[in-house]
């Protein structure tokens, strides 16, 4: 197997492994009754973002992306990647990040350091992310 054929496997693995959070994630929105364009949008994010922890190595699960990875995705890659990066989009992701880290810590899936150290970093690096897509 060629270094490609090897990366695309793996990406496809990680991929298998993170649908099944995406969807039980996307019920859990549901259920909270937020409206279904909202649920898109932080599904959508999160779905993003997988892109990114599977651009660098090592690559990596949804379950397995910590403050760092949060870190460097709104303040280096989404802004220098996405086309529509703006200070509504991060807004959006801040938003999608506090809900899909915590529904995680609450179902397990992380641990609580690692949903404490997310939130920390969206709530004291807000600005700095926000200043990212303004410049």
């Amino acid at each position: 197997m060629s270094d490609a054929q090897t990366y695309d496997a793996r990406v496809r693995a990680i991929r298998a492994s993170n649908q099944p959070i995406l969807d039980d994630f996307e019920a859990w929105l549901e259920q909270s009754g937020l409206s279904e364009k909202t649920v898109e949008t932080h599904v959508g994010n999160i779905d993003f973002f997988t892109n990114y922890l599977v651009y660098y190595e090592p690559l990596k699960k949804l379950d397995e992306a910590n403050r760092g990875d949060v870190w460097m995705f709104l303040a280096d890659w989404f802004p220098r990647k996405a086309l529509w990066a703006s200070v509504t989009s991060v807004k959006s992701y801040l938003a999608s990040f506090k809900k899909f880290f915590r529904w995680m810590g609450e179902t397990g899936r992380v641990s609580p350091e690692t949903v404490d150290d997310v939130l920390d970093t969206l709530k004291y690096d807000r600005d700095e992310f926000l200043e990212r897509v303004a410049e």
